[in-house]
């Protein structure tokens, strides 16, 4: 019995030793396993993570981040390695914001076709502003799927050199490439571009239209409107139908009123279905007086061929 307690005593002592010996090390950590290296650069697909570990100071890394393997196979100079960095970057999406340094350098350095237009994407989805002048670049490429890639891809990364870039491509050889950047220009809310756009609206860029009613004020607004009758009817309405649900205080009641009495003027059936469907989607917390100028134009194009509405006796 006495030996079994000295036995017993020795354990606690020597289990105290060793607390001493290594500190800030618990019986826990220690019971830990060691964690799995990382795969190897060529082997198993490499990870994304959004958060970095800590660095040495304790505090994280700012920003997101790509598993340092990505970053090693965009470096690589090996094809197949680059394409497969750049399709795990592209699916972190906006937690591949640190990998776009090293696409951004790939590009400077250059890349076959299939590879340029891939980084572009990449670039695009990562939707970083960062890289919106290097794809700036690509707009005037002579390769038309390149041009194309460019343009949508400044949609996604924005700035002011997207912006630059995409008034540029209105008067791009490529029809795509027109309309994607008229396209962007309204969503982008450039509304310097609007001279541009008309301009363009004139040699036949049809998405113009669109992106005129979102960006239009006032006097603009009602020259789009005034288009009516010059150009295809489904082509002005298209941004006629944006300024007519834009906010009150973007566009105002009056100008809106203008508008509807153009579309009443032409007296067609294609007019009285269009307000139709104005007069349909107008919310009923929105304005009363624009909401009665829908009414009684639909009412006084009810009579048109084709409308479909008897005129009321």
């Amino acid at each position: 019995m006495r030996r079994s307690i000295t036995l017993l005593a020795g354990s606690f002592a020597a289990l105290f030793l060793c607390v001493c010996v290594w500190p800030g090390v618990s019986a826990t950590a220690l019971a830990q396993p060691k964690p799995a290296a990382p795969p190897h650069a060529s082997g198993a697909p490499s990870a994304m993570h959004a958060s970095p570990p800590p660095s040495a100071a304790g505090s994280a890394h700012p920003g997101p981040a790509v598993a340092h393997d990505v970053i090693g196979k965009l470096k690589s100079g090996d094809r197949a390695q680059i394409r497969a960095a750049l399709d795990d970057v592209r699916m972190a999406g906006h937690a591949g914001a640190s990998a776009v340094p090293a696409i951004v350098d790939l590009l400077k350095r250059g890349l076959d076709v299939p590879l340029t237009q891939a980084a572009i994407e990449t670039l695009g989805d990562v939707e970083s502003d960062a890289a919106s002048e290097s794809i700036a670049w690509y707009t005037q490429h002579r390769n038309v799927n390149l041009r194309r890639a460019a343009v949508q891809a400044l949609v996604k990364t924005k700035g002011t050199n997207a912006v630059r870039a995409m008034r540029a491509s209105l008067s791009d050889g490529d029809a795509q490439v027109r309309g994607f950047a008229a396209t962007g220009l309204g969503t982008l809310k450039a509304r310097d571009a609007v001279p541009d756009l008309f301009v363009a609206l004139d040699h036949k860029v049809n998405e113009a239209a669109a992106s005129i009613g979102m960006l239009c004020s006032g006097g603009e607004c009602e020259k789009l409107a005034d288009q009516l009758g010059h150009l295809q009817f489904v082509i002005v309405t298209s941004g006629l139908d944006q300024i007519l649900f834009r906010p009150a205080n973007d566009v105002s009641d009056d100008t809106k009123v203008k508008v509807i009495g153009r579309v009443r003027e032409l007296g067609t059936a294609e007019a009285n279905k269009f307000l139709k469907e104005v007069q349909k989607k107008w919310p009923d917390t929105s304005s009363k007086r624009v909401k009665q100028s829908i009414d009684q134009a639909v009412l006084a194009t009810s009579g048109s061929v084709g409308s479909g509405t008897a005129v009321p006796q």
